[in-house]
């Protein structure tokens, strides 16, 4: 497929082709890219990570590795083809893959992230993808966005979170110029820097159903998905906070989750949805779920 842009960041315009592409979060997922966690480490960059050093978090490194080849061997399992980011000793966030390029329906947009540390991680992804035959067509150079922050909903609608840390106002204008000039509906949801990441409180399970930490949600935002017909399952703040929110739709039907989130499977199987439950419990203290270590490259519509 060629794509073709003629955007302000990234310099000038180009054509490019390219067989990956994602224009719908919980359309069937065919390609995704993951990254062993060789050199995870507790980085105290955000809440989560920090309550889990104040409680005496180390890694396991055999148990983060056996972890992750379980969330490999269930996507592989359910059809989807996995690809690596080769890792690297100093980006112990590395294989939190989601956070520093995002697959977009016109190609793969290389993001700024905030933090310093996820900011190097950029060079390396794009390198990498472009080892695959898979081109930049973007580059976010104004402002600070993160892929956890980053829904692209279903054709039509896109979904930002703004924390003004990780994600600020000028970051997410940018990477939704194009989504604008092709006339998707664009909203924005602001929260607290305390939830990290958007999908940490909001994931979508299909087209029109989404995880939702309703009590910590601003009331314009829910009134925002409840306009555009999105059903909203309520996740309470506790599961939140230990990643029940942050899942990923391989189809718009079988939801990859974390174990241990009872009470949030059993409502979404009450929603006619399919869990498919892991232990992630290292990546979770590390501030990271099933949504942080997965990024799409591919998804095609049912």
């Amino acid at each position: 497929m060629k794509l073709d842009w003629r955007y302000e960041d990234g310099g000038g315009a180009g054509t490019v082709t390219c067989d990956f592409l994602v224009a719908g979060e919980t359309d069937r997922l065919t390609d995704i890219l993951l990254c062993a966690p060789s050199h995870l480490a507790p980085v105290p960059c955000c809440s989560a990570t920090r309550a889990s050093l104040r409680e005496g978090f180390t890694v396991s490194n055999g148990e983060a590795m056996a972890q992750h080849r379980a969330l490999r061997d269930a996507l592989e399992a359910r059809g989807v083809r996995c690809h690596f980011l080769p890792a690297r000793p100093d980006m112990p966030d590395l294989c939190f893959t989601r956070d520093a390029g995002v697959m977009t329906p016109w190609g793969f947009v290389a993001l700024n992230p905030a933090m310093a540390h996820r900011a190097r991680e950029v060079e390396h992804l794009s390198q990498t993808l472009g080892r695959m035959g898979i081109p930049v067509a973007r580059r976010i150079t104004r402002g600070t966005i993160e892929g956890g922050d980053i829904c692209v909903a279903r054709p039509g609608l896109l979904i930002l979170g703004l924390s003004g840390e990780r994600t600020s106002e000028e970051g997410a204008r940018s990477f939704a110029e194009p989504f604008f000039a092709q006339g998707w509906d664009v909203v924005h949801c602001a929260f607290d820097p305390h939830f990290l990441h958007l999908d940490t409180q909001f994931c979508m399970l299909d087209a029109t159903h989404a995880l939702a930490c309703v009590d910590v949600l601003d009331d314009a935002f829910l009134t925002a998905m409840a306009s555009r017909g999105i059903d909203l399952i309520p996740v309470s703040y506790k599961d939140a906070r230990t990643l029940g929110c942050n899942v990923v739709s391989l189809d718009g039907r079988t939801i990859v989750m974390r174990a241990g989130q009872d009470e949030v499977a059993a409502r979404v199987r009450a929603a006619g949805f399919e869990t498919v439950e892991l232990d992630v419990a290292q990546f979770a203290a590390c501030g990271g779920g099933v949504h942080c270590l997965t990024m799409p490259l591919r998804r095609v519509r049912a």
